[in-house]
């Protein structure tokens, strides 16, 4: 162990487990929040759609 933040080498251990259950943890809140808004049905235009609709607001407003 070269760091003086760690007096034994199973405080490292335990140290990387936690960092690791809470990455794992913000990991799995991010994909709740996804999976809620992809199935809010929020947005019913295909990619397409979306990209001709922004096309057509920048024509209008001149700047296409």
């Amino acid at each position: 162990m070269e760091s003086e933040e760690y007096s034994s080498k199973s405080e490292v251990v335990n140290d990387l487990i936690r960092k690791a259950r809470d990455r794992q943890s913000q990991i799995e809140k991010i994909r709740k929040k996804l999976i809620e808004a992809e199935n809010s049905g929020f947005i019913n235009q295909t990619g397409e759609e979306m990209l001709e609709e922004f096309k057509e607001e920048l024509r209008f407003n001149g700047e296409l």
